[in-house]
């Protein structure tokens, strides 16, 4: 069992058509691969009519921030889904076979991009279809050690209601049971192959909310959570190991004035920003180290509650939009992004102790108890060694020092040049051999 911190990246999308047609300010600039400065200092954005320096005015400016913000990944404009998964999502299939539970969720306002690095589009493959290439690829390589079961579930949260995107029903309950939160009456889906994953990714992605507004013409109405439930078995020994890997695009953060919704749109944004505000007081909360977190603030929180908080390993992916027209979102996403940071997770391998053979378990522990003693052997025996070879080297040092003493006045029949090179041959061998030594006690 270990602590650890929940992983936050930062993705900065390029301007789209709408920002370059209105030539509105970069306001992210992207350090290195780990930090940016948020709101920097106006470089080209000088510009001279009839000679005289004009200076360049921001009406949806606010105050200069100038903040450099640090952050476990962040990728630029010209990052592509392909950067993000082998940065961030490679190490959590890695976590998954080894026993992990895992998430990733992202995070940003809407428009900022988030669905395209989900889910990617037909060209440009998501982060959910390369890691599932990933893991299935990795299962291949496991294929003689491990038998494996996965089903998996795709939900959306909409309107505070949960509704199960491969069979187009609900609402579904949530209950809380030893385990966490479970969605009453969901069945998972089994699969065996890619393939079958790719056709159900699609038939969830048709059933999911989806409506254009001012602010983004593809703009996702709710919170999707893809979920891929992995049961893994031992064949030589027969422990079980039963693993989710969690995948979240929520619905974006948005302003009524900037979307221009009315009527069943106004209340879908009400809703996601009621449910985005209680996770941005979960986050807080958590981070704050305090003991009462509130979860059951929203529905999209309950299900979160164990990515966030409980055993998992927890990655962040925060999607901003470069453009100075979006000011407000953009600092309130990495706000929330460094908040994030500081969130501590307890991680465990989720390993099922199952009857194994007494024979087995007594041969392994003879086995490693024999191999123990003949390393132990075999230290004593380059201890010894190492013990002449240092009373060899003290004893020609005691020589060398007798001859420096004696000077010129002193006739010596040796070649002092012999005695040196074997005083090396020496040192060097008692070198390799404490070198050994040290690699068979570690």
């Amino acid at each position: 069992m270990s602590e650890v911190a929940i992983k936050v990246a930062v993705r900065v999308r390029p301007f789209n058509r709408r920002e370059l047609e209105q030539n509105q300010r970069n306001i992210i600039r992207v350090l290195d691969e780990g930090a940016l400065i948020f709101d920097p200092d106006e470089e080209d954005d000088e510009f001279f009519y009839q000679g005289m320096k004009q200076n360049y005015r921001d009406i949806t400016k606010r105050v200069k921030k100038k903040l450099t913000m640090e952050f476990d990944s962040v990728f630029n404009e010209d990052a592509v889904n392909a950067d993000i998964f082998e940065k961030c999502m490679k190490p959590l299939v890695n976590s998954v076979m080894e026993g992990f539970n895992c998430s990733v969720f992202v995070y940003g306002a809407t428009g900022a991009g988030k669905t395209f690095t989900m889910l990617g589009s037909e060209d440009i493959p998501g982060i959910t279809f390369l890691t599932m290439q990933e893991l299935f690829r990795q299962m291949d390589e496991y294929g003689e050690e491990r038998r494996f079961d996965i089903g998996i579930s795709y939900l959306e949260v909409y309107n505070e209601q949960v509704m199960n995107l491969l069979t187009k029903s609900g609402p579904l309950k949530l209950r809380e049971d030893s385990n966490g939160v479970v969605v009453g009456g969901l069945a998972l889906k089994q699969i065996h192959n890619a393939d079958e994953l790719i056709e159900l990714l699609h038939l969830g992605n048709k059933n999911r909310t989806q409506h254009p507004t001012d602010a983004n013409a593809e703009s996702s109405r709710s919170h999707a959570i893809f979920q891929v439930h992995i049961r893994m078995i031992e064949k030589k020994t027969n422990t079980k190991r039963t693993v989710k890997l969690s995948m979240i695009d929520l619905a974006g953060s948005e302003r009524a004035q900037s979307t221009k919704c009315k009527g069943l749109r106004f209340k879908e944004g009400a809703n996601i920003n009621k449910s985005l505000l209680a996770l941005g007081n979960c986050i807080n909360k958590l981070a704050d180290g305090s003991k009462h977190i509130p979860y059951r603030d929203s529905n999209l929180t309950r299900i979160l509650k164990d990515s966030l908080g409980g055993n998992c390993q927890t990655l962040m992916i925060a999607n901003i939009s470069p453009s100075s027209i979006t000011y407000e979102d953009t600092y309130n996403t990495l706000k929330y992004a460094s908040r994030a940071k500081k969130i501590r997770t307890t991680c465990k391998q989720n390993v099922i102790t199952t009857n194994m053979p007494k024979e087995f378990l007594l041969k392994k522990c003879n086995d490693q108890t024999s191999e123990i003693e003949r390393l132990k052997s075999e230290i004593e025996k380059y201890k010894e060694r190492t013990k002449i070879l240092e009373s060899q080297v003290m004893d020609q040092n005691v020589l060398v020092k007798k001859v420096n003493e004696a000077g010129d006045g002193m006739h010596i029949d040796e070649d002092l040049s012999e005695w040196y090179i074997k005083i090396d041959e020496v040192y060097n061998e008692m070198r390799k051999i404490r070198e050994h030594c040290y690699r068979l006690q570690n």
